[in-house]
């Protein structure tokens, strides 16, 4: 995939740097949901805890576009796609790990590194 359609480089360096992000998947009027981001080279990367049927990533699944709310308050649109590939999987897994290294982020960093949750990753893409 082409640089062009990775986002703009100063939102992959607030996703290095700040810590809770927020989400809207599609296009409705639907509230922002905190959720945590990675980012790996210049890609950014998310992680589903729970997949409820009316959540986030099954709305992603139907309509792959939506919108990322970063701290600074800027909305970016954007549409994702699944990520995969082992070696791709054990950086998100590790970039989790580092960023969010408090005690009580431990249970989710070793949560987000599980089968289930693996398979559940997204990367976001300009839209």
């Amino acid at each position: 995939m082409g640089a062009s359609k990775r986002l703009p480089r100063a939102v992959v360096e607030e996703v290095r740097t700040r810590k809770i992000f927020g989400i809207r998947a599609g296009l409705g009027p639907h509230r922002f949901l905190a959720l945590w981001a990675v980012a790996v080279g210049d890609r950014v990367f998310l992680r589903t805890w729970n997949d409820k049927p009316t959540g986030w990533f099954r709305a992603f699944a139907i309509d792959g576009r939506g919108v990322f709310q970063i701290p600074s308050g800027r909305e970016i649109p954007i549409r994702v796609r699944r990520a995969g590939g082992a070696r791709l999987l054990d950086a998100i897994d590790a970039a989790y790990a580092e960023k969010y290294n408090t005690p009580g982020s431990r249970k989710f960093v070793r949560g987000f590194a599980t089968p289930r949750r693996r398979v559940k990753t997204l990367e976001l893409l300009r839209r």
